[in-house]
């Protein structure tokens, strides 16, 4: 399966870690190589992430949780598209 990003979730990835990266360098590289790794594995098996209960479809909008961080996710027969990516003590709400 093909991975594809929506610039909101590039966005959210450079946030992340800009924000990380003024604390601690490689804490930051390692949270970067956790979320591509995390999301690597979505190629094989697309539906590890729990079906977010409120979605308008829960089957194919998706969440994987990787460390303190969600990934969400759409997945479809042909891609996985990453919608967005936040801290899990970040209100989704405000993303």
């Amino acid at each position: 399966m093909k991975v594809t990003y929506s610039p909101e979730s590039i966005g959210d990835l450079q946030r992340v870690v800009e924000f990380v990266e003024s604390k601690n360098l490689l804490a930051a590289r390692r949270i970067a190589v956790d979320i591509q790794e995390g999301i690597e594995k979505l190629k094989q098996f697309p539906l590890i992430g729990l079906p977010v209960i409120n979605a308008f479809d829960p089957e194919q909008i998706r969440d994987l949780y990787i460390g303190n961080y969600t990934v969400r996710y759409l997945v479809d027969s042909q891609r996985i598209h990453i919608l967005r990516v936040w801290h899990n003590r970040e209100n989704e709400k405000n993303l």
